[in-house]
């Protein structure tokens, strides 16, 4: 397997810029989740470690050794895209072994049925092996894109987004699948997504990119705790995170404090006369999910209730000062 290091790099399509001055760190073995909207330049900075692009400036290192000039195939890595990308005449078990087949890389065939086999019942495809790729559902034919990445056993897997065309239980599924097979291989993973529970899931550690520019990369809990930004604590929390007045809480915070920041599972219940009155617009005892409103500003809750509230009836939520995120104007973080 191989460490990744992106050293300052940029690139421009004309007049936009993709990726600016992205500084990355990925371990040997680490799967590594770049989490951002789209557009934030996440697509751009795998196929620049897969040399599907090349950078404006900056540097590419794999185990040290600079391949920014490196051709594709020289790197060994494995992409999946998005879309399957499978050939449909073949059946599965040639699909898997496509690669294994190729002039730059040719094994004995027996070697390539052992191969496929042993990543088909991996992935739980093995029955279909003699199947048409044509007449597998949706999530089948994911799979066959992932064991075709994982049959040639790289030193790198680029993945970009692979699981966001399939219904949420396989969505679900494939998550577990691909984590389990990860750890057990030791495999370095760089892994696209704009899904936050795809990404806190996976990921080892996530890089959040937005504009592309890197925001912020730590492990899921370091970011969803330590936030640098009001934009960076948006990206990970479901519910997402109460971003209120500093003026609510006047005299409680520095002055460069203009927001205050709260993430719904810290929002209490308050008693008579004390907190913020508040009015219910919704809520779900199955989540145990208030949204309320005060002052024209939205406010989530996660409450453990034995009755739901009704909308617009009246609660009282209390927003404890130790568990509060501050920013300034700018949105980036202040210290506590």
């Amino acid at each position: 397997m191989a460490s990744i290091s992106l050293q300052g790099i940029t690139k421009n399509f004309g007049e936009t810029t993709a990726l600016s001055d992205v500084q990355l760190e990925i371990g040997d073995g680490e799967f590594f989740v770049l989490l951002g909207p789209s557009g934030a330049g996440k697509t751009t900075t795998l196929r620049v470690i897969a040399g599907l692009e090349n950078p404006d400036a900056g540097l590419v290192r794999m185990n040290g050794q600079d391949v920014t000039a490196a051709a594709p195939a020289q790197r060994d890595c494995a992409f999946v895209f998005q879309q399957y990308s499978l050939y449909p005449h073949l059946t599965v078990f040639d699909n898997l072994a496509f690669p294994l087949r190729a002039p730059m890389r040719r094994m004995p065939e027996a070697e390539v049925r052992q191969r496929v086999e042993r990543v088909a019942a991996t992935l739980h495809i093995e029955s279909k092996l003699r199947s048409k790729a044509t007449a597998l559902s949706g999530g089948e034919m994911q799979r066959v894109a992932i064991g075709r990445a994982l049959v040639r056993e790289p030193r790198v897997y680029l993945m970009d987004e692979p699981l966001s065309s399939l219904d949420a239980k396989l969505r679900e599924e494939l998550r577990v699948e691909l984590k389990r097979i990860q750890r057990q291989s030791g495999a370095t993973v760089v892994y696209v997504t704009h899904d936050q529970v795809e990404a806190t899931t996976l990921a080892d550690r996530i890089a959040i990119l937005e504009g592309g520019r890197i925001q912020q990369v730590g492990t899921p809990e370091e970011i969803y705790e330590a936030p640098v930004s009001v934009q960076v604590a948006q990206r990970l929390g479901s519910p997402p995170i109460n971003v209120l007045p500093a003026d609510w809480f006047f005299g409680q915070h520095p002055a460069a404090a203009a927001s205050v920041g709260i993430r719904p599972e810290d929002v209490e219940l308050a008693g008579a006369g004390e907190g913020f009155e508040c009015t219910v617009v919704e809520s779900s005892l199955l989540k145990h999910h208030v949204i309320a409103e005060y002052a024209g500003v939205e406010v989530r809750a996660r409450l453990l209730l034995d009755v739901a509230p009704h909308p617009q009836s009246r609660i009282r939520l209390h927003f404890p000062p130790g568990q509060r995120l501050l920013f300034d104007q700018a949105g980036q973080r202040l210290p506590a």
